[in-house]
């Protein structure tokens, strides 16, 4: 049994009508191929310096209940074996600064300063029972860019987490969501989530007693929420579990901040023992400023940073068609794979897609419908990457990047004939296309659907030439999918699923 959300909720990075800041391409941008990686790639046993860890108030009841919007399909909590509750987490936090400008080479060098009280929440999902735990919690920084607390990652990772037996934790890591303040992206439906006005003044009884001093705090803030995890006991929501991993993970403008996080803020704390930053841009979020949240505007064409090449623990980005080239312009910022790096650009992709916008498409009013990519099974595989090479230093597979002319004015997608894009994590929704999917934005598409991409489907008279027999098309697909699966960018345990997602050839039920 699944529980659907009332409204849409992502709405992730800034759909802003400005353009983003072009240029050249830079770094290093050499595809490698599609093989099990080689390195160790293992964090062993990091030495954290003491620091603050924040401290978990009572129980959040009342109100209105739980405020984290979502628009898409996820499993029963209670029908797995998890709880689902919801805690203030309070503490003193510390903002940072850097000598000069933050470095493209992603080696920053931070210094403390100045502090901020904050008492924000936490939703925690967990396995009732601690020996179905396998000793990770993800800590998802929650997305912010419409206007209130979503947490996309959970959405894609959602079957993963639970068949796994990881515990989930969402951080509201940043003003707006607490405090309220501009609306990055106004989604249809916002009156009834609070966008821009923050849990604090839109369910007073449940939040009133919460504040935020400001997202120049966030990152010690979620720091902190980190280290109050690895303690549990009777304080902690975690309880009973034996925490022996802590992964961070965030999408679009969290992915932002995760990638300034692990640049400055991971070397000075050793806090966690992976990230999975998932849709970023070209740029690094800013260090903040106190009693304001951060500038998206501004940082969608700031300067392309990349990931330092000497961070201490494993590091997977995830990107779509739509962070790579357009708007976000995550290409200048593309760089090799190394004993702790991996890239990951999934053909096919969009920003976001149907699978996360789910029921709530229709309100969009998008000029085409938004991309049907399969960038879910990508993303459940990263995360158990990411969990193996934590755990037993199993690096993942390395990708081939999706294949980018450089030769005009702008870097434009290779194509191939049908117009899907070559190269990159490929899915069999690509590789046996009943549809051109791209992440970049239709023809005449609103601010809102810019980065959902498009699904174009292929004409009749073609498919009739590529797949002689619907059970040619059928044979098609399922090696494609065993392909995803033998290349480790689909898990075997998701190959029924995918497999039972096939597109329908039109004239199919």
């Amino acid at each position: 049994m699944k529980r659907t959300g009332i409204v849409m909720g992502l709405l992730t990075v800034a759909l802003l009508s400005a353009a983003c800041g072009g240029g050249d391409s830079a770094g290093e941008t050499s595809a490698s191929t599609t093989s099990p990686g080689d390195e160790t790639g293992t964090t062993g046993s990091a030495e954290r310096p003491d620091g603050p860890a924040a401290t978990f108030g009572e129980e959040l009841t009342g109100g209105n209940g739980m405020s984290l919007v979502s628009a898409a399909e996820v499993p029963d909590l209670a029908e797995a074996g998890y709880t689902e509750t919801e805690y203030a987490v309070a503490g003193t936090a510390t903002a940072y600064e850097s000598d000069g400008d933050l470095p493209a080479d992603g080696a920053f060098e931070l210094t403390e300063t100045g502090e901020g009280d904050f008492n924000t929440r936490v939703v925690v999902r967990r396995p009732e029972k601690a020996a179905d735990f396998n000793g990770t919690v993800v800590v998802e920084w929650l997305n912010v860019s419409s206007g209130a607390d979503v947490a996309p990652d959970y959405t894609y990772m959602a079957d993963e987490i639970i068949r796994g037996g990881y515990a989930w934790v969402g951080v509201s890591a940043q003003h707006i969501g607490i405090e309220g303040g501009p609306v990055a992206v106004a989604a249809p439906g916002s009156e009834f989530t609070g966008a821009g006005k923050g849990l604090a003044a839109f369910d007073p009884e449940r939040y009133g007693d919460l504040s935020h001093p400001g997202d120049a705090f966030s990152y010690d803030l979620y720091t902190q929420v980190g280290r109050a995890l690895r303690a549990p006991g009777d304080a902690s929501p975690l309880g009973d579990l034996n925490v022996e991993r802590v992964l961070a993970v965030g999408e679009s403008q969290s992915a932002f901040a995760l990638t300034t996080y692990v640049n400055g803020v991971q070397p000075l704390t050793h806090e966690f023992d992976g990230f999975i930053i998932h849709s970023r841009g070209g740029a690094a979020a800013p260090l903040g400023e106190p009693d304001t949240g951060i500038d998206i505007s501004g940082t969608i064409t700031g300067e392309p940073t990349r990931i330092r090449t000497d961070i201490d623990v494993p590091v997977i980005t995830v990107q779509t068609e739509s962070d790579v080239l357009g708007l976000l312009n995550y290409f200048p910022a593309r760089q090799d794979d190394n004993d702790r790096f991996r890239l990951w650009e999934v053909a096919g992709s969009a920003h976001a897609d149907s699978f996360q916008i789910g029921a709530a498409e229709p309100m969009l009013g998008c000029p085409k419908p938004i991309n049907r990519g399969q960038q879910s099974f990508v993303l459940k595989a990263a995360l158990r990457g990411l969990d193996a090479w934590v755990t037993d230093g199993e690096a993942p597979s390395k990708a081939d990047r999706l294949n980018v002319d450089e030769s005009g004015d702008q870097p434009t997608y290779v194509l191939e004939e049908v117009g899907n894009v070559e190269g990159g994590v490929r899915s069999p929704a690509v590789d046996a296309p009943v549809n051109v999917l791209s992440g970049l934005p239709a023809e005449n598409a609103t601010v809102i659907c810019m980065l959902m991409g498009s699904t174009t489907p292929i004409p009749a008279a073609e498919l009739a030439e590529m797949y002689d027999s619907p059970a040619a098309y059928d044979d098609a697909y399922e090696k494609a999918a065993d392909a995803a699966v033998e290349a480790g960018f689909v898990l075997d345990d998701d190959r029924a699923s995918l497999i039972e997602a096939a597109p329908p050839l039109p004239g199919e039920d």
